[in-house]
């Protein structure tokens, strides 16, 4: 079994402008022509300078604001307050995804509205452009909890098995796997960053050899990654989780009245 893939940056894209055919511009900067099976690994922010998804920098907070479902947890350093909440994706993160980074001077980008449709119009566009039956991943960088450091992850995804799902199957000493469901989009999304890198102003990456993780454009997006509420064990910060029981403790103990003393 060939166990291999390869990771090329593709490079020489102009900078993005809104309304740009993102197709037309990743298809024909490919060096080698896209074949059935690639995987496009394609940085949120270009799709977000396509899709207009640009505010001044002076309304940041604001626009963190607007983007934030729910505070997760804030934290106080100096002046600056770092704020840990979900966005309306479901994506929980620094500043809603709010970033300066690779945005014009004075702007900053917000993710796009639907990442899982962005990523199903490009694939569409380049599948028809080329004939090639390509799958999309979208990416972009998030810390993650108990980890110093960032990485990559999938926020959409279109003609892509996100999940291969093992579970079921036997390992290589035969025993049975459970609940072993591997993030594949993930990876793909992480390891896609080790040659498009932040300041390298490579913001596509193709993905070859991995042509069984590629499908219909109907598969589940990258949104089915999203964990959902009631499985989440970890739905606030420390500081966030102990005001809330312990306002809940006060108030019972008020309801009870006041506190006997004889």
């Amino acid at each position: 079994m060939d166990v291999r893939y390869s990771i090329e940056g593709v490079e020489g894209l102009p900078e993005i402008g809104e309304g740009v055919d993102l197709a037309a511009l990743v298809a024909g900067a490919v060096v080698e022509p896209l074949a059935d099976g690639d995987i496009l690994v394609v940085t949120s922010k270009i799709i977000s300078k396509a899709e207009g998804r640009v505010v001044r920098a002076e309304d940041r907070e604001q626009a963190i604001t607007d983007e934030t479902v729910r505070v997760v947890a804030t934290r106080q350093t100096g002046d600056a307050v770092t704020r840990i909440v979900e966005n309306r994706l479901g994506i929980i993160g620094a500043a809603a995804g709010v970033d300066a980074s690779n945005a014009p001077d004075g702007t900053v980008l917000l993710l796009p509205v639907d990442p899982d449709a962005s990523a199903r119009a490009l694939a569409t566009g380049i599948r028809s452009l080329t004939g090639a039956r390509v799958g999309v991943i979208v990416s972009d960088t998030l810390g993650r909890p108990w980890r110093e450091g960032q990485t990559d992850i999938a926020i959409g995804a279109a003609g892509v098995h996100v999940f291969e799902d093992l579970r079921g199957r036997a390992d290589a000493s035969g025993k049975a796997l459970a609940v072993t469901m591997p993030c594949v989009a993930d990876e793909l999304a992480g390891a896609a960053e080790l040659v498009k890198g932040k300041a390298a102003g490579v913001p596509v990456a193709v993905v070859r050899g991995l042509g069984q993780l590629v499908g219909d454009l109907d598969l589940p997006g990258a949104r089915s990654i999203v964990r959902p509420p009631d499985r989440d064990m970890f739905r606030q910060g420390a500081e966030e989780a102990y005001e809330d029981g312990y306002r809940a403790g006060f108030d019972e103990a008020q309801a009870e009245g006041p506190l006997r003393t004889e």
